[in-house]
């Protein structure tokens, strides 16, 4: 028998008044779990009373309210009871616990990984970062001068260094798109890519959801075109990767890169590469190990000595993440994005560099107050308000980014309202009395 929501809120408060309990019980994810398991997860992106209680897996700052988790994200408490746990562990003795224990406990976190992907366990190899996934295909791919890859102006800059490597060292030849933000054709983002590719093109980067403006693509289409004419396709999948609803299969990629510490709230420094089985011989790892053009996928986890105590705790993020569930949380960060766009959009001064619907964003929005620079809103947002975003400015978008994440609640973007409220009023009248 189902407990009453009664007896859940219980369970939660017991917790608040005695903070010795573990704060996340087994008992805990099978409530979050079966909480209103009837319902759509539409009606659920509303319901305070559920995202309260998953507010209070994490150490949330009382003081500063934390809307940048598009460039990190915290980790529950029990991820950071992980870490800390398995480090004491690692130190009783290092090379002994480390190499011999903690090292034992990759291939079933291969698993839990490879069933959250939707994919193979052995097209998964656990990294540090986006960075380094990513960049272990660009550099290690077999491509000669004169070949040709298809990137856009919006890409990642550690990517975009990685690709003008080769171009310098290996004489590539890169073709870009110039991509409109926001936009809602999808018809028109294909065709941009598409008048890209040519004879000599043997791969297309796709940045999923592009930090920059929070813009989604449409990453299974532009992939089918490209494999029409025989080009693969890499997938950057770092603020996509359980925060859009979907499997990397679903993707239609032949390779794919994301971090675990953005969207899944993994330890800091958790990263994930996948590899179409078919492909892994061809590419050269990063850091060399004994056998480079071997096909298993664990090549690409040789860089010695690293913190086993970190990759770990892994799997703690993913029982979390799983207890909420894909459908549930994607609908809830879309939920928050439109919450304090949709009050500010139409204030005077106020530009939105990111589409509302669905389809073509997420949680990350991008804006600007007019006579403000980037640098001076999120400044003001931060000395006046205490409120921490990121600072953008690229091509035409420029404003602040704004990722809430499972843990921000309406009432903290409210905040976020009335300081956009109040700066766009006076940039407002400080534009009028200048004349401009």
């Amino acid at each position: 028998m189902m407990p009453s929501r009664r007896a859940f809120f219980r369970q939660s408060a017991s917790v608040a008044l005695f903070p010795s309990l573990k704060p996340l019980s087994e008992s805990y994810f099978q409530e979050v779990a079966r909480y209103r398991l009837g319902d759509s997860a539409q009606a659920l992106a509303s319901d305070e009373d559920f995202w309260a209680l998953i507010q209070r897996a994490y150490t949330v700052s009382p003081t500063i309210l934390n809307l940048n988790n598009g460039g990190v994200s915290p980790s529950p408490t029990l991820v950071q009871e992980a870490v800390e746990r398995y480090f004491r562990y690692s130190n009783e003795a290092p090379s002994y616990y480390m190499w011999r224990v903690l090292d034992q406990g990759r291939e079933p976190l291969r698993e839990q990984l490879a069933k959250v992907a939707g994919t193979s366990p052995e097209e998964i190899a656990i990294n540090r970062n986006a960075t380094e996934a990513l960049d272990t295909v660009i550099l290690g791919l077999p491509l000669q001068k004169g070949d040709e890859v298809v990137v856009s102006n919006f890409d990642y800059p550690n990517m975009m260094s990685a690709w003008r490597q080769r171009e310098l060292r290996d004489g590539l030849k890169l073709n870009y798109v110039k991509l409109p933000m926001p936009c809602e054709d999808e018809n028109q983002l294909v065709k941009l890519f598409v008048e890209q590719m040519t004879p000599k093109t043997k791969v297309v980067h796709l940045t999923h959801v592009i930090n920059w403006s929070g813009q989604v693509l449409p990453v299974r289409k532009i992939a089918d075109e490209a494999h029409k004419r025989g080009i693969e396709v890499l997938v950057d999948g770092a603020h996509s990767f359980v925060h859009l609803d979907y499997k990397v299969p679903d993707l239609g990629c032949d390779y794919y890169g994301t971090s675990l510490h953005k969207w899944l709230s993994a330890p800091i420094g958790t990263g994930m590469l996948w590899v179409k089985k078919e492909k892994i011989s061809k590419i050269f790892p990063l850091v060399p190990n004994e056998q480079p053009q071997s096909d298993n996928i664990r090549k690409f986890e040789n860089l010695g000595t690293r913190p086993f105590f970190i990759e770990q705790a892994i799997g703690q993020a993913i029982q979390f993440n799983n207890s909420i569930g894909a459908v549930r949380k994607y609908e809830r960060l879309f939920y928050l994005k439109n919450y304090w766009a949709e009050k500010v959009k139409d204030l005077p001064g106020i530009t939105l560099y990111t589409s509302l619907k669905k389809g073509y964003s997420g949680a990350l929005a991008v804006v600007g107050v007019n006579g403000m620079t980037p640098g001076q809103l999120e400044s003001a947002l931060l000395t006046r308000f205490k409120i921490h975003t990121t600072p953008i400015d690229k091509e035409h978008v420029k404003g602040v980014r704004v990722t809430p994440h499972v843990y921000i609640l309406p009432s903290d973007l409210d905040r976020l309202v009335s300081a956009l409220t109040i700066l766009s009023k006076e940039n407002t009248d400080k534009l009028a009395k200048a004349g401009k």
